[in-house]
C-alpha cells in the first residue's frame, strides 16, 4: 500500500515502512497480537521510497491516529536522523527501527533490533566467543552493538564495501573487531550472523564457505523471506546450530508493539504465532 493512502479515520494504526515492503510479515505478527489482546487498532504495510521518507514523517506527525512505525530497509539510518528525539539505545547503535509520536508534533526514534536479536540467544554466554557478521547497514549495527555489549571477544564484519565494515567495527567494537570484504571468506568463529539482505528473495545470493566455523557453531540468518535460506540449509547439513529470521523479527516486534499500543504480547503465544506465519 502506498504510504499516502490512509486507513479509515477514527481507528488507531501503526505500520511498517520500507522499499521494498510487500514481503514483510510484520502486519501478520502485530495483527495476531492485536487480535489476541482485543485491541481495536490496525497495523499495515506502507511503501515508502527513500526520496519520500521526510515527507512521510511530516504527514504522520499531523495524524492523531498514527501510533508509530517500524522502519526496515533502507530507512534505519535516515529514520534516526529525521526524528526529533532519540532513545539512548538508538543513539548508541546509530540506527532506528521504531519511530513514534513524542507529543507536540515531535517524533522519537528507538531501536528494538538489539533486544530482538538477542532474544533467541537467551542467556548464551558470548564472553570469549568469536563472531562473524555479514553486512554493515542498520541491522548489522544493532547486531555488532549487541555482540560487543554481550561480551564477544572478537567480532569480524564482512561487507561488500570493506571500508564500511571497518568504520562499523571502529565505532561499535573498537579494539575487538576486524573487517574485510565478503569475498575474503570466513574466519574461525563460534557464531555467524547474516545481517545483510543477501540471500533474501529478489536479492543476490549469499555464497559462503562455512568450513572455517568452529565445531558446534551457531549460524543465525536474519533474512525471513525465504525463511529457510540456503545459508541455514548449508549450516544444518554441517551439523551446526541454526536460528532463522523469524526469531529476531518476532523478538523486535514484541518491543515495538509495546511502544505503539501500550501492551506487551505474551511469549507463550509465540509457538502459535510461528505456526500461523509458516502455514
Amino acid at each position: 500500500m502506498n504510504w499516502r493512502e490512509l486507513p479509515p479515520a477514527g481507528r488507531p494504526y501503526a505500520e511498517v515502512i520500507g522499499d521494498p515492503i510487500s514481503h514483510s510479515k510484520s502486519p501478520d505478527i502485530h495483527g495476531f497480537w492485536l487480535e489476541r489482546l482485543g485491541i481495536d487498532a490496525a497495523y499495515r504495510h506502507a511503501h515508502v521510497p527513500a526520496e519520500d521518507l521526510e515527507a512521510y514523517f511530516d504527514a504522520r506527525r499531523k495524524d492523531p491516529e498514527w501510533r508509530g512505525c517500524n522502519a526496515t530497509l533502507p530507512h534505519k539510518l535516515a529514520a534516526l536522523r529525521l526524528a526529533d528525539r532519540r532513545s539512548a539505545g538508538a543513539e548508541a547503535v546509530g540506527a532506528a527501527n521504531c519511530i513514534m509520536p513524542a507529543g507536540d508534533g515531535a517524533l522519537l526514534s528507538d531501536n528494538s533490533d538489539v533486544g530482538g536479536f538477542l532474544e533467541p540467544l537467551g542467556r548464551d554466554n558470548l564472553v570469549g566467543k568469536r563472531a562473524a557478521v555479514i553486512g554493515a547497514g542498520g541491522a548489522a549495527r544493532a547486531v555488532v552493538y549487541a555482540l560487543a555489549n554481550r561480551g564477544a571477544d572478537r567480532i569480524t564484519v564482512l561487507n561488500r564495501t570493506p571500508a564500511k565494515a571497518r568504520a562499523l567495527v571502529d565505532e561499535l567494537a573498537p579494539g575487538r573487531g576486524d573487517a574485510a570484504g565478503i569475498d575474503a571468506g570466513l574466519v574461525p568463529a563460534d557464531l555467524l550472523v547474516n545481517a545483510s539482505s543477501l540471500g533474501m528473495t529478489g536479492q543476490a545470493p549469499l555464497k559462503l564457505d562455512l568450513s572455517p566455523l568452529l565445531p558446534g557453531a551457531t549460524v543465525y540468518d536474519i533474512v525471513y523471506a525465504p525463511l529457510d535460506t540456503a545459508l541455514l540449509q548449508d549450516a544444518r547439513a554441517r551439523g551446526l546450530v541454526t536460528i532463522d529470521g523469524l526469531s529476531m523479527l518476532i523478538g523486535q516486534a514484541r518491543s515495538a508493539f509495546s511502544m505503539f499500543f501500550g501492551r506487551e504480547p505474551a511469549m507463550t503465544d509465540d509457538k502459535l504465532l510461528r505456526q500461523r506465519l509458516t502455514a
